[in-house]
């Protein structure tokens, strides 16, 4: 199964192996067809021996990796929500006939705002997100409500509001995150400072947030976007 970002690039394989190396060759390989699954559905074909690809009802977002005789990977780029399915790739071969299956999921990251009003209520908003994200708020409390609203594309917003009258706290951060299994695959924090009446988004603070609540893969996506702290300097600020 795989699983990609909105906007963002995929790439399915579609050969047999024999350890780190392909059995299905570009030697063998007479056709290959790939199809998602639904009636109207896209279809994408090559035959070898006549040197000829064929698309059917396929966006232009739908490719091959390279060309198909040397290797018949399909590329989606970008990745729109309506490609999320399940998807074959029949080869034919001197080797004989291969089906192979694979399916895609798409994560939508929602857009994220904090705002608060003169009552100091707290409002956390996770506009469509796929799936939900879910809303935390750090110091935690048990003062915060809820609400979602679903859309017709199969994204949900996401609404926390958390009262903040009796506290003496000056900041309240809001952490987002997207969970795909055990894996975070979004982290997005702000922070509002009543005293200074700001909202604050910064790596510092997604960090901070990531050695709070100890989610696992959370500082490994920071680290992958090329953000690396001083770890024991951003632990003092919890």
């Amino acid at each position: 199964m795989a699983i990609a970002s909105f906007l963002m690039s995929v790439l399915f394989l579609c050969s047999l192996q024999r350890g780190d190396c392909p059995y299905v060759s570009n030697v063998s390989l007479l056709m290959v067809t790939w199809k998602k699954k639904c009636s109207t559905c896209c279809s994408l074909a090559y035959r070898r021996d006549h040197n000829e690809t064929r698309k059917l009802k396929c966006s232009e977002r739908m490719m091959w990796k390279y060309s198909p005789d040397s290797d018949p990977a399909l590329r989606i780029y970008p990745v729109n929500l309506g490609d999320e399915g399940n998807y074959t790739c029949e080869v034919v071969s001197s080797a004989g006939n291969f089906l192979f299956f694979s399916s895609l999921t798409v994560i939508v990251h929602p857009t994220v705002t904090l705002t608060y009003d003169k009552s100091r209520v707290a409002v956390c908003q996770a506009s469509a997100g796929k799936p939900a994200a879910e809303i935390s708020w750090i110091p935690a409390s048990n003062h915060s409500t809820a609400e979602e609203v679903h859309h017709p594309n199969g994204t949900v917003t996401r609404v926390s509001y958390l009262g903040w009258v009796n506290s003496t706290l000056p900041n309240v951060t809001c952490l987002n995150s997207i969970l795909q299994g055990w894996q975070v695959s979004s982290v997005v924090a702000a922070l509002i400072s009543f005293e200074e009446r700001e909202t604050v988004q910064t790596d510092e603070l997604k960090m901070k947030v990531c050695l709070y609540t100890q989610m696992p893969g959370c500082v490994r996506q920071l680290s992958t976007a090329g953000w690396h702290p001083d770890i024991s300097s951003v632990s003092q600020l919890i």
